[in-house]
């Protein structure tokens, strides 16, 4: 591995430990237990030895907002993880042998047109930008004729900002609804992005009405039990929406820089 590479990957495993002490840091004075709130690394900008350097480090959840670029990701991430579960099993006896996750789980972020459903559902665990009746029927379909349940968050534009994916604040519960009616799609919870601001400050507002719309459709028993995944905040801002209640943060710049 040349020097260069070198410095990429030990800059990324420096960047996880101090986005990691942040999330810590930031639970505690909201008086939430660290481990309760997750992580999904957000590759659009990462190499693959980056996205490697934090599968070494015991990271699992990975995400993109593009249905190509995360069949190349999966692809390229799985023919990692193959040799190691193959060098693994050759040195099973040696207990200075790295332990590495045996798999790793993928979300889809991006705004995800309908076309691409076939391709994405087999790749995922979880789809956190479904925001239309529409779409959600696609998913479903693609679901039932591969005969399991899909996880899926729903995307509320709850900053209401023209050319911004997800559904309008007052229409998510109706949708909410509709969503859980269909047998081979799972509603686990929300996922919405703040207004874009250089002060986090500025999206309390926003991460206020969210938990809002998260307990009023907990409130109504939807997806009886498994509604439990609030998906909100960034690098910029990850701070402030787990005072509000986020549990599943999409960090991209914190960790691997602009690209």
């Amino acid at each position: 591995m040349s020097s260069t590479r070198i410095a990429a990957t030990a800059d990324v495993k420096d960047a996880y430990r101090r986005v990691m002490d942040r999330v810590a840091q930031a639970a505690t004075r909201a008086g939430r237990h660290p481990d309760s709130i997750h992580i999904v690394a957000v590759t659009k900008t990462a190499s693959p030895d980056q996205i490697r350097a934090l599968v070494e480090m015991g990271h699992v959840d990975f995400g993109e907002n593009r249905a190509q670029h995360l069949s190349q990701r999966v692809a390229q991430l799985e023919e990692f993880l193959s040799r190691r579960r193959a060098l693994r099993r050759v040195t099973a006896t040696n207990p200075d042998q790295p332990s590495i996750p045996s798999e790793v789980r993928w979300h889809m972020f991006g705004h995800l047109q309908r076309n691409k459903v076939k391709q994405v559902v087999p790749l995922v665990k979880l789809i956190h930008s479904v925001d239309s009746l529409r779409l959600a029927e696609e998913v479903h379909g693609v679901a039932t004729r591969m005969d399991r349940v899909v996880d899926v968050l729903l995307q509320v534009n709850v900053s209401g900002e023209a050319g911004k994916s997800g559904v309008l604040a007052p229409a998510a519960i109706h949708l909410a609804e509709q969503i859980d009616t269909m047998m081979h799609l799972r509603l686990r919870g929300l996922m919405a992005m703040a207004p874009m601001t250089n002060d986090p400050e500025e999206t309390r507002p926003a991460f206020s009405r969210m938990a809002e719309i998260f307990e009023e459709i907990d409130k109504e028993g939807i997806s009886d039990g498994h509604f439990n995944v609030l998906s909100m905040g960034m690098t910029n801002d990850f701070e402030v929406a787990i005072e509000y209640g986020a549990n599943v943060l999409r960090i991209g710049r914190g960790l691997f820089g602009e690209g």
